[in-house]
C-alpha cells in the first residue's frame, strides 16, 4: 500500500483492504489444506526431511514432495516437485544418502536413493508391487524390505474347453479362505508378504522367504548377517488374529528362529544401538476389547524378556532407541494430547515433549509422528486445532516450530475457536472429556444450533487437534461438540474397557451428559440439535435416535446397524467375534441382537440419513442398507447417501471429504428451524 497516492489510490487502497477481510472457511478449501508428515531427523541432528502433503483439486488427488530443512529453521527448500506422490524418506546411517518411494515415473511406485551432495535420484526397484517397509543395513550397503508377492490359487472347479470362437462369461471365483477381502484392498489376492534384500547398487531383490504367512518389516543385526521381523505364523492365523512373535532370520541359509514364545500379539521389534537387545511391543491376550500396548526388551537372541511398561497405563508406540542404549524414546496419548516420551530399562518414565498431532485432517483424531537423532534432538508433527500438522523441533533447550504451511490460507479464512471441556457422566459420574468448537466471530450472546459428532473404533481418541471436517461445521454456524466417552482410549486400560461386551451402551449417557453441558453454556439453541458420527460414531448415532427424539436430525455414517451380520460380513470377522463379543452370534444371539441399533428401530422418530462408502468392507453398506429399509418400514423421514468407489476411508479423496461434508450440512439444513 506504499504506493497508494492521491484521493483515487486512497480509495482502491481501501477497497483493497475491504476486500482482504477474513471469511469463512469454504468447502473447496480442503484442496487448500497442506500438512506434513513422516519427519525424519538425521542421524547427527542438523537437518530434517519431511513429507509435504498437498492435493490437486483438478484431479481430485492427495499428492506429496520431500522437504528438507535445517534444525535451526532454515533453508527450508523442496528435494523434489511434481504432481505426484513421493514419500518414506529413510536416512542412511552416513547422513549421506536417503531412500524413498514415489510414483514420478509412469506412475509406478519404486524405490528411489538419493545422494544428497548433488540430489541424484535413481531407482532401485522395478518390481510389479512396492516395497513396504525398508531398512538400511548399518554398513549402508544393502537394504531389507516385505514385499507382497503373488502366488497361484487353485481353484476347485474346472470348466469344460470352450469352443473355439466363444464369449463365455469369466470363469467363477473360488474361494476357500477365512479371510478373503479386506477395506482398502478389495477381494484379495493369492500371495504374501515374503522378505528381500537389495543392494543400493540396484538390482534384481533377493527373495529370501517364501512361506504362506505375512511377514513385517525387517529391522538389520548390527553385523549384518541377520533380519528381525514379526508374523503371525500359527496354522490357524486367520482365527489367532492377534498372536505373533518376534522372529530372526539368518541371512547365511535363511533358516527362522523364533525369539519370542507367548499368547498375544508381539511385534515392532527394533535394535539397540550396540545390537544387544532387542525391544518390542505386545501383550499378553486376555481377549478383552481393548488391551493395553506395552513395552517389553530382550536379548537380541531371545533369552531375558522383560516388561518395561508394567507401571504405564497407556498404550506405547514408535519405539526408538536412545543413542546410549540406556533407554527409550517412545509416543503415547494421554487425555487426547499426543506425547513423546522417554523410558528407562528400569521402567522410569519422562515426558520429552506435548502437543504431537495434525495427521488425521478430516476429523480430529490423535495420530502423529517423530524421530530422534543420535543427539538425542527431535523432530515431530505438531498438532494444534488451529492448524494441521507442521514441523517442530525439540532439544535440552525446549522446542521450535519449523513450518506454517497453511498461513497462506487462514490468512483470509476465520477458523473456530476450540475450548477443551470436562464433564461428570450421568451414569457413574465418571469425568469425561471433549472439545467445544465455536463459529467464526463466536457472540456467546446469541443462540447457535448445534452438533455432536461423535468418533469412530470405538478404541479410539479425539484430541486437541484440527479437523477440516469439524471446522467446517463451525464455519456454517454451528456449535459442535466433539468428545472422547467411555471406551476410548488415551485414558488408561480400565476406562477403555468399561465398554467391553457392553458396547453400546453407557457411553450414551457419557455423550448426553456431555450434550446437557454445552447447553447449560447458554449459546446453544435447544430446538435445533444435530448428532452424527462415523462408524463407531455411526452405531452411536443409530444408537442414540433409537434412545431419545432430542435431536431434529441425524446423519449415521458407515455404521453397523446389526452386529450379526457385520461379524459374519466384514473383514476380520474372527477378530470380532472372539474380541468384542466372546461367542459367535448363533451362540448367543439375544446379546448380539440387544447391542444392535436394529433393535432400536421401532423407536426412531428422527429424521436420519445414512452414508456409507460403495466399497466400504469394514462396515459395508449392507449395515446402512438394512437401516434406511426399517426406516422406509416404519415411516421415519430417511434418506441413504452413497460414496462411489469409496472404502471405510472415506477422506482419502479431497472430493470424498467434500462430500461427506456437504451432505451431512444439506441435511441438517433442511430440517434446522430460525
Amino acid at each position: 500500500m506504499k504506493n497508494c497516492i492521491g484521493v483515487i489510490a486512497f480509495l482502491l487502497c481501501v477497497t483493497t483492504v475491504s476486500a482482504q477481510t477474513k471469511t469463512n472457511l469454504e468447502l473447496t478449501d480442503i484442496f487448500e489444506y497442506e500438512f506434513v508428515s513422516d519427519p525424519q531427523i538425521s542421524p547427527d541432528g542438523s537437518k530434517i526431511i519431511y513429507v509435504r502433503n498437498f492435493k490437486d483439486i483438478m484431479t481430485d488427488k492427495n499428492l506429496s514432495n520431500l522437504w528438507i530443512v535445517n534444525f535451526d529453521g532454515s533453508q527450508n527448500r523442496p528435494l523434489t516437485t511434481g504432481n505426484h506422490n513421493d514419500y518414506y524418506p529413510r536416512w542412511s546411517h552416513d547422513g549421506k544418502k536417503i531412500i524413498f518411494k514415489s510414483n514420478m515415473a509412469d506412475d509406478k511406485m519404486k524405490l528411489y536413493l538419493m545422494w544428497l551432495d548433488t540430489k541424484e535420484t535413481a531407482p532401485l526397484t522395478n518390481t510389479p508391487k512396492a516395497p513396504g517397509a525398508v531398512s538400511w543395513s548399518h554398513d549402508d550397503r544393502y537394504v531389507a524390505f516385505n514385499m507382497f508377492v503373488p502366488g497361484k490359487k487353485e481353484s476347485l472347479i474346472k470348466m469344460p474347453t470352450k469352443p473355439e470362437g466363444a464369449k463365455w462369461n469369466t470363469p467363477p471365483t473360488y474361494i476357500d479362505k477365512m479371510n478373503y477381502r479386506g477395506d482398502g484392498q478389495g477381494y484379495l489376492k493369492a500371495g504374501n508378504d515374503q522378505l528381500f534384500t537389495l543392494s543400493i547398487n540396484g538390482g534384481t531383490p533377493k527373495q529370501l522367504t517364501s512361506s504362506e504367512f505375512d511377514h513385517g518389516a525387517p529391522v538389520w543385526s548390527k553385523d549384518g548377517k541377520s533380519l528381525y521381523f514379526s508374523a503371525n505364523f500359527q496354522p490357524e492365523e486367520a482365527f489367532e488374529p492377534a498372536n505373533s512373535e518376534v522372529y530372526k532370520l539368518d541371512l547365511s541359509d535363511n533358516s527362522v528362529t523364533a525369539l519370542t514364545n507367548r499368547f498375544g500379539p508381539d511385534g515392532s521389534p527394533t535394535l539397540s544401538p550396540e545390537g544387544t537387545l532387542i525391544a518390542y511391543t505386545g501383550n499378553d491376550d486376555t481377549f478383552q476389547g481393548y488391551e493395553l500396548t506395552q513395552l517389553y526388551v530382550m536379548n537380541a537372541d531371545g533369552s531375558n524378556s522383560r516388561l518395561l511398561s508394567a507401571d504405564f497405563d497407556r498404550d506405547i508406540g514408535n519405539v526408538q532407541w536412545a543413542s546410549d542404549g540406556k533407554g527409550l524414546y517412545f509416543q503415547y496419548d494421554s487425555e487426547g494430547d499426543s506425547k513423546i516420551g522417554h523410558i528407562t530399562l528400569d521402567g522410569k518414565v519422562t515426558t520429552i515433549a506435548e502437543g504431537l498431532g495434525g495427521l488425521s485432517l478430516g476429523r480430529p483424531y490423535n495420530q502423529a509422528d517423530f524421530t530422534v537423532s543420535n543427539k538425542g534432538t527431535f523432530a515431530y508433527t505438531l498438532g494444534g486445532t488451529q492448524h494441521p500438522s507442521d514441523l517442530a523441533v525439540a532439544d535440552k533447550k525446549g522446542t521450535k516450530r519449523l513450518t506454517y504451511l497453511n498461513d497462506d490460507l487462514f490468512s483470509f479464512r476465520n477458523v473456530g475457536e476450540v475450548e477443551e471441556i470436562w464433564w461428570n457422566s450421568s451414569f457413574d459420574d465418571r469425568k469425561i472429556q471433549g472439545w467445544i468448537v465455536t463459529p467464526p466471530n463466536f457472540d456467546p450472546t446469541k443462540k447457535y444450533p448445534f452438533i455432536l459428532e461423535i468418533h469412530g473404533g470405538p478404541f479410539q481418541s479425539y484430541g486437541s487437534v484440527y479437523s477440516a471436517e469439524i471446522q467446517a461445521y463451525a464455519a456454517a454456524g454451528y456449535v459442535v461438540l466433539y468428545s472422547n466417552p467411555r471406551g476410548s482410549t488415551s485414558y488408561g486400560a480400565e476406562f477403555g474397557n468399561l465398554i467391553h461386551h457392553d458396547y453400546p451402551n453407557h457411553d450414551y449417557e457419557d455423550l448426553m451428559s456431555g450434550v446437557d453441558a454445552v447447553i447449560g453454556k447458554g449459546y446453544v439453541d435447544t430446538n435445533n440439535l444435530f448428532v452424527t458420527g462415523g462408524s463407531g460414531g455411526g452405531v452411536l448415532t443409530a444408537w442414540i435416535v433409537g434412545k431419545t427424539d432430542r435431536f431434529k436430525a441425524a446423519v449415521v455414517a458407515k455404521p453397523v446397524i446389526n452386529w450379526t451380520s457385520f461379524v459374519l460380513y466384514a473383514d476380520g470377522a474372527a477378530f470380532f467375534s472372539k474380541y468384542w463379543f466372546g461367542k459367535k452370534p448363533w451362540e448367543d444371539p439375544e446379546n448380539y441382537f440387544r447391542r444392535s441399533p436394529l433393535n432400536y428401530v421401532g423407536n426412531v422418530t428422527t429424521p436420519t440419513m445414512l452414508l456409507t462408502g460403495e466399497e466400504d468392507f469394514r462396515t459395508p453398506i449392507a449395515e446402512s442398507e438394512q437401516f434406511y429399509t426399517a426406516l422406509k418400514l416404519e415411516g421415519v423421514e430417511t434418506a441413504m447417501v452413497r460414496i462411489p468407489g469409496s472404502g471405510h476411508g472415506i477422506a482419502n479423496r479431497p472430493s470424498n471429504l467434500v462430500a461427506k461434508i456437504a451432505s451431512v450440512l444439506a441435511w441438517f439444513n433442511k430440517y434446522k428451524t430460525e
